[in-house]
């Protein structure tokens, strides 16, 4: 049986919601571990890490549920896809697995020990490396994917270049954006302080990284380039960079009025757009300009069937994660209380 194009769109729109679900959440507690060492512990006086790794204890794997619905949806609704780019990304894929790995071991053991530092520096090497491989991921399948025969024809190594190394950059600078306002957001007194400083430098760090991605992706693959500049493409596009300029006005105002949630609120804009912009360039292709979505569809029975699970579990994953944000609202403190 063959696809049917409107479950296609409704299952691309699954995974996509829950690829970006994953970013946003998953997002900014990476960025936390990134900005670890520029944290103060207990040895410089303060414990500002203790209470940075409090704001997200209570939600920080929860957040990763959404990694596991975008890569399981990908296998089921689009086996084709999955078959293709997983040989093409192995490498950056099992240092993303095994920086969750690092991350997820030193988030349990740093509360058990007395060699602090050595936890410390696993939670935050764990961090920097699964959102570098996360960047160098997407800038692999963005620069394009050799494909013959329905199956991946490139070697080992094809997904390093310098874009897909500016893509791995440009993440690890974006989710300590969100760590950083995330930060703002939830303490208060010098942690909040020093988190407003270090959004300053992310933000103007990610800015100047979403300007560069933005630049060299056109040129990578010519469907790129006339959706960004010529007609008809031109006019869906233009509204995209705009807003990106006017978001970071707002960011920058927001900042320098010491507001606590928007930052946070215009840094998960910044990345909406982003990710809206990354549709604009790829849709329909799943590997660009050799697969489309449509292409890679399991059949319509089994898109069907798999929706139905969908359906029932995607509103249950909605809520008790809107209700753990709920619970462990507010501030904060370095007692670790909420």
């Amino acid at each position: 049986m063959a696809p049917n194009d409107t479950l296609t769109l409704i299952w691309a729109g699954i995974i996509a919601l829950a690829i970006f679900g994953y970013v946003v959440m998953d997002g900014f507690d990476l960025g936390i571990g990134i900005l670890f060492p520029w944290l103060a512990d207990k040895v410089e006086g303060g414990d500002d890490r203790n209470t940075a790794i409090n704001t997200i204890a209570p939600v920080w794997d929860g957040n990763e549920t959404w990694l596991v619905l975008g890569g399981g949806g990908l296998f089921a609704a689009f086996p084709l896809a999955y078959a293709i780019v997983m040989p093409a990304v192995y490498t950056p894929l099992i240092a993303m697995l095994m920086g969750l790995i690092f991350r997820g071991v030193a988030f349990e053991y740093r509360a058990r020990t007395t060699r602090l530092w050595i936890w410390d520096r696993a939670f935050a090497f764990g961090s920097v490396l699964a959102a570098f491989s996360q960047g160098v991921i997407l800038g692999a399948v963005l620069q394009g994917v050799k494909v013959k025969g329905r199956a991946y024809a490139g070697g080992w190594f094809d997904w390093l270049s310098p874009f897909s190394v500016l893509t791995g950059v440009s993440v690890v600078a974006g989710y300590a954006l969100l760590g950083a306002c995330w930060l703002i957001y939830r303490t208060e007194g010098a942690l909040q302080e020093r988190a407003f400083a270090l959004a300053k430098v992310a933000g103007v760090v990610t800015l100047v990284a979403v300007v560069a991605v933005s630049a060299a992706t056109p040129f990578l693959y010519h469907d790129y380039f006339s959706r960004w500049f010529e007609r008809p493409g031109i006019f869906l596009a233009a509204p995209v960079p705009i807003m990106v300029g006017v978001t970071a006005l707002l960011f920058i105002r927001a900042l320098r009025d010491r507001r606590e949630l928007q930052p946070f609120l215009l840094a998960l804009a910044l990345f909406l757009l982003s990710f809206i912009g990354l549709g604009i360039s790829m849709m329909p292709w799943i590997i660009p300009g050799q697969i489309s979505i449509y292409d890679a569809a399991t059949p319509a029975n089994s898109q069907s069937f798999m929706l139905v699970g969908v359906a029932i579990m995607l509103p249950i994953i909605i809520g008790y994660t809107a209700y753990a944000y709920w619970v462990f609202r507010g501030k904060v403190g370095h007692d670790g209380y909420h």
